[in-house]
């Protein structure tokens, strides 16, 4: 019974009805398109940018940020995180601009405590450095992005109406080179399915995601979780962060913008498989038997029914090519949203097999003791 084609091609496609129906509608990309609407009073707001060895895109980031069409007080605190590049420079020269100057101010880092991870302790430095302008909110957003104009009006509208403690936007990976192509939207499918959006909105729902690039945060939601001492050593920050909020009783939205994009360049495999690595594990809590289980679920859900295509063509056919169609239908709507061919949605079992290599990998790392790797740091050992 166990070796019939029937019941096994029942397992994926069952996998796939829950997905497409029971998952929050991840698959849906509902892109965040309201218009901000006008407040009595714009909340001041301190952006925290932490900066490490970003020398090629730190120029093209302060500018957006300086560019901002936000009607409140706002400023930027730009905290270099121990660069061994020209970022220090780099930004210090921006910030010099004509028009840039009264928002723009540099911070470097004290040396990172043990038990921090790099960016948190960044952050955690420019939020200090920002206490004295008592800011209503801190906009947490990386030295790589580039923001449209009306980025942070749109956050801070919604947190206001909304009454949200952190709103963060997704914003559009690169998606040019080949590598990029086939594993930057599967990135986006895959974390939006463990982060379902809808989920991560409902107050009843445990699930609490965030997207590190670009969170809203409001400061006295970071003073009621303890400050981001509370979460100190968390490699997947974002997402700890959100979670962090949540429990303690703040209202958290995650959206989706294709107006703010991310200027990192991803040009080799070995690059997005870094990427990958830095918190594939994590995401597994360092569990060798979710490492085995997940392998495990990759293999069922994305290329047992493709092997039952090919192996037993013709037998339980309605079941497989049911499971296959709805793979890759809720996969090609991210693919359109990156703009590319449709076809590149039928690559999402590649993929997948990628991003278990990856994970092992990440695994792998950890057990030598070399576990979170990024920038020249391991922030994640085995004494975790």
């Amino acid at each position: 019974m166990l070796l019939n084609p029937t019941f096994i091609a029942a397992i994926p496609l069952a996998i796939w009805i829950y997905l497409f129906l029971a998952r929050g509608n991840f698959w849906r990309l509902r892109e965040d398109t309201i218009e901000p609407k006008p407040l009595e009073n714009w909340p001041r707001v301190v952006a925290v940018v932490p900066a490490r060895n970003e020398a090629e895109t730190i120029v093209r980031a302060i500018a957006s940020l300086a560019q901002q069409d936000y009607p409140g007080e706002f400023s930027v605190i730009v905290v270099d995180d121990h660069s061994e590049d020209d970022t220090t420079a780099l930004a210090r020269q921006a910030a010099q601009e004509p028009g840039v100057a009264r928002r723009i101010t540099t911070h470097r880092a004290t040396e990172l405590p043990s038990g921090w991870t790099g960016k948190l302790w960044a952050l955690s430095e420019g939020a200090r450095a920002a206490a004295a302008d008592a800011p209503a909110f801190f906009w947490f957003t990386d030295a790589d992005i580039v923001h449209a104009p009306n980025t942070l009006r749109r956050l801070v509208s919604r947190a206001e109406k909304e009454s949200l403690d952190l709103a963060s936007l997704m914003v559009l990976l690169r998606a040019k080179t080949l590598p990029e192509r086939l594993l930057v939207p599967p990135f986006l499918f895959f974390f939006l399915m463990l982060y379902p959006p809808q989920w991560t909105a409902d107050p009843k729902a445990r699930t609490a995601g965030a997207a590190g690039g670009c969170i809203l945060l409001r400061r006295s939601a970071l003073e009621r979780i303890g400050g981001l001492a509370a979460i100190c050593g968390e490699v997947i920050d974002d997402c700890a962060l959100a979670r962090a909020a949540k429990k303690s009783g703040g209202k958290i939205w995650m959206g989706l913008t294709r107006e703010s994009l991310s200027l990192r360049v991803y040009g080799s495999f070995a690059e997005i498989r870094d990427m990958i690595a830095r918190t594939a594990f994590t995401q597994l809590r360092y569990s060798s038997a979710l490492l085995i289980a997940t392998l495990i679920g990759l293999f069922v859900t994305y290329l047992l029914s493709w092997i039952l295509f090919f192996a037993y063509p013709g037998e339980a056919w309605v079941l497989v090519d049911t499971a296959i169609a709805l793979m890759t239908a809720t996969c090609l709507v991210t693919v359109r949203c990156y703009g590319l061919s449709p076809l590149w949605a039928l690559t999402l079992p590649i993929a997948a097999v990628f991003y278990g290599y990856a994970t092992c990998v990440s695994a792998i790392r950890f057990w030598l003791g070399r576990g979170g790797q990024w920038k020249g740091r391991t922030q994640a050992s085995r004494g975790i």
